[in-house]
């Protein structure tokens, strides 16, 4: 058997072994790049834009006095192009679909769709 090398046992374990370290280190270093790119992105999402000196932060106007709502309701509804008994009816079907009570749900506007 000239020119073909037998290898025994010892050197194909050391052979396979060696082979699984360096992936395992290729998918190691492949891992701490894609982390730290990704805390380079964050980092640069959270970074506030720069105001200019001569312009000030507006303050918000003071909030309007909360209005009286009925007891158990979730606030307002806008409707647009929709009828409220309509809307009224839409609520009434969702929360008996879902099984839920009507004053755990909260609908913030309905559309009539055309």
């Amino acid at each position: 058997m000239e020119g073909r090398l037998i290898l025994n046992i010892g050197e194909n374990l050391l052979d396979s072994v060696l082979g699984y370290v360096v992936v395992f280190i290729g998918l190691g270093l492949l891992m701490a790049v894609v982390i730290l790119v990704g805390k380079v992105m964050v980092a640069k999402a959270k970074k506030p834009a720069e105001v200019p000196a001569a312009q000030a932060p507006v303050k918000a106007p003071a909030p309007a006095a909360p209005k009286k709502l009925a007891p158990g309701s979730a606030g307002d509804v806008k409707l647009y192009d929709t009828d409220p008994r309509d809307a009224a009816m839409i609520m009434a079907i969702v929360a008996d679909k879902l099984q839920k009570p009507l004053n755990e749900l909260r609908f913030v506007s309905i559309k009539e769709v055309k």
